[in-house]
């Protein structure tokens, strides 16, 4: 029986992404990533301390060590901006954009497959 539960399709479509390096990743490191692809999208970009600041995903120490494993996994990065050469700030990867726009495809499909069981 076919699920009628566009999130429960949404999953399923998700699934054919698991060689993709954001799932070498906790859902820690996801929920930064995630963060910082927003923030950067509407032009708040967080610096590295902000982003070390949200403690309702997890510790300093904790956000700082997952940081460097987006680094690493090549899925964040840090840029500057305009003349200010003392502030790094945060930044999705072309690696980390490009899974966000087959997210971005996938959640449009499962939701016009709901769509038209409706």
């Amino acid at each position: 029986m076919k699920s009628n539960n566009a999130f429960l399709h949404f999953l399923n479509l998700t699934a054919s992404f698991e060689k993709e390096p954001i799932h070498q990743i906790d859902l820690q490191s996801k929920k930064i990533l995630e963060t910082i692809a927003w923030r950067h999208q509407s032009g708040q970009a967080l610096t590295v301390t902000q982003a070390m600041h949200m403690d309702h995903i997890a510790s300093a120490a904790t956000i700082h060590r997952k940081l460097d494993h987006l680094r690493e996994l090549g899925l964040v990065q840090t840029i500057y901006q305009g003349n200010n050469r003392r502030t790094k700030f945060m930044a999705p990867t072309k690696l980390s954009t490009r899974y966000f726009e087959k997210i971005n495809k996938v959640m449009h499909k499962a939701c016009n497959a709901h769509q038209s069981m409706a």
